[in-house]
């Protein structure tokens, strides 16, 4: 079965910083600083999105890093597939 989409953890939160996005985890210490810039609103990931779905207005060129960040996010957690 495939599956849905990924979303955020429930343990994990995340926050806009002045270099991109703040990731942080209530399960243990860990945090994530992931310097997108404005590329990414903070409210993305609040919501079930499909792997390849990225935020509207993203450059071609940007494309490929933002998707190795959602698949960094799952591999450390942040992000789960629904």
């Amino acid at each position: 079965m495939a599956a849905a989409g990924i979303a955020l953890h429930p343990a994990c939160r995340v926050r806009r910083e002045g270099f991109g996005l703040l990731f942080y985890d209530s399960r243990g210490p860990r945090l994530l600083f992931a310097e997108t810039g404005g590329l990414v609103p903070e409210d993305y990931f609040e919501t079930v999105r499909g792997r390849d779905e990225l935020p509207a207005g993203v450059s071609e060129r940007s494309k490929p890093a933002l998707q190795k960040l959602i698949v960094k996010l799952l591999e450390k957690g942040f992000l789960r597939e629904q």
